[in-house]
């Protein structure tokens, strides 16, 4: 389905158009990536997608980036997955960095209207993405009880190792409840990269996750201790965006590098630009009291926490790609293609219905997204404009 004759360039545009429309969180994003890659462009099958997404949620990291950053490999090589990422990740950097910049001038400039109504549409934008995969993956009763199982079990324990833990379990039920599949030719998404490669790239993210506290130990330097700070928490953050919040303010607030109303600015910010929450690193390497800081700092804050990425999906994408041929896998991954679901299902309430549906008007305006998108089928960005628009309006 897919090939690999794209051009870098021509895979940066098409991200760099979602990194400036993509509002409303990692999972959200996920909806619109499904819209562009499978709906629109067909770059892989539903089945495909779901187990790429299953495999990012399993790797520590932002789910959404890692999803996007193998999409582009599988396109255009190394090549494409740095264009995928420097399109979808640019444009809320490079705004974060402005906004650092500028803070000690003018506070909030966005009305707050427009920033609900772009919550709001988040909440059509997965709604949307939960129906298609359910229609897709979730067939037969055995599917859907444990989507819904996933689902109930996240929503009353929703904390990152419940969503591995949900993750691992629904694979086990797959291998024991559904057939493994007979001569299905699986899908394939083409990975450029040998599994000595692979093994190689992995040996390198454990190097520096083991040796650059060394480093920073052995020879501080404000830059070194930076990029060993985001490094890491990059490495272990697991279940997406909003988790690495939390993490970095244990990182910058209490040795005094960001003061903690700064980085209380700096967390609105990032929930009101597009694009993956990570880029919440550049508004911090920004934001430090001592050097390296400015536009350089938050250059290394950005890279040092994206850096683990990289080398996890370079590192596992040769494995999974010979692993998930085998019937046995496919067993699995039809039970954890549910579960993904159902932890999308459970997203889709807490924290994207919860955050953003406060009142019946807020409901109508999701309501006429949903419509847009789905019956009319209007373009995302234009439907994530017009709620902007009409949130601003009525807020």
């Amino acid at each position: 389905m897919a090939h690999s004759s794209t051009r870098p360039w021509s895979v940066f545009l098409v991200f760099l158009r979602l990194g400036l429309t993509s509002f409303g969180g990692p999972i959200a994003h996920l909806g619109y990536f499904r819209d562009e890659f499978v709906t629109r462009r067909r770059w892989l099958s539903e089945r495909s997608y779901a187990e790429l997404v299953a495999l990012c949620q399993f790797l520590p990291g932002p789910a959404s980036s890692q999803v996007g950053i193998a999409l582009g490999l599988s396109r255009a090589g190394y090549g494409g997955a740095v264009a995928a990422w420097v399109g979808f990740t640019l444009p809320s950097a490079i705004a974060l960095i402005l906004f650092a910049l500028g803070l000690a001038h003018y506070g909030a400039a966005m009305p707050a209207g427009a920033l609900h109504g772009l919550k709001v549409v988040a909440v059509a934008v997965v709604a949307q993405a939960v129906w298609g995969m359910a229609r897709n993956l979730c067939r037969g009763v055995a599917r859907v009880t444990l989507m819904l199982i996933a689902a109930c079990v996240v929503l009353l324990e929703p904390s990152a190792w419940a969503q591995v833990g949900v993750i691992a379990a629904a694979g086990v039920a797959g291998l024991l409840l559904f057939k493994p599949p007979t001569n299905t030719e699986p899908d394939t998404l083409p990975i450029p990269i040998s599994r000595r490669t692979g093994a190689l790239w992995l040996g390198l993210f454990l190097l520096l996750l083991v040796g650059l506290p060394i480093l920073a130990d052995g020879w501080p330097s404000p830059t070194l201790t930076l990029v060993d700070a985001f490094y890491r928490t990059g490495s272990l953050v697991f279940g997406g965006g909003h988790v690495v919040l939390p993490l970095l303010q244990a990182q910058v607030v209490p040795p005094q590098w960001v003061s903690n109303d700064v980085f209380l600015a700096g967390y609105g910010a990032t929930q009101a630009v597009p694009g993956p929450l990570f880029t919440f690193a550049a508004f911090l390497g920004a934001s430090m009291h001592q050097a390296p800081n400015g536009w350089l700092g938050g250059m290394i804050g950005l890279l040092a926490i994206f850096a683990p990425s990289f080398l996890l999906i370079f590192g596992a994408l040769p494995f999974w790609a010979s692993l998930r041929h085998s019937p046995h896998t496919q067993a699995a991954l039809a039970g954890v293609n549910a579960g993904v679901v159902g932890l999308l299902l459970a997203a889709l309430y807490q924290p994207v219905w919860t955050s953003a549906i406060l009142s019946a008007y807020d409901f109508a305006l999701a309501l006429l997204a949903l419509v847009a998108l789905m019956i009319w089928k209007l373009p995302p960005w234009l439907v994530v404009i017009g709620c902007g628009v009409l949130g601003g309006l009525l807020g």
